[in-house]
């Protein structure tokens, strides 16, 4: 007899879905480090330049786009 042997799911790595967040073009956005305490001693530029997210380097998309297994926050 045969059996009906279903395959498993591919779980979301949530460490890297916590960090990383898709764009609408499927590239990997990250914050960047360095902004969470002790901003004063940066200069305002700097600063201001830290500001919001960046794309991840190319050469770590595709490990993070199969970690994320396609989802996002």
């Amino acid at each position: 007899m045969n059996k009906n042997k279903s395959k498993t799911k591919v779980k979301t790595h949530k460490a890297t879905k916590k960090r990383f967040r898709l764009s609408a073009t499927g590239k990997a956005m990250h914050r960047q480090s360095g902004t969470s305490h002790l901003a004063t001693g940066l200069t305002k530029k700097r600063r201001r330049n830290l500001r919001g997210t960046k794309p991840v380097h190319v050469c770590m998309e595709p490990s993070i786009q199969a970690a994320l297994n396609g989802y996002s926050n």
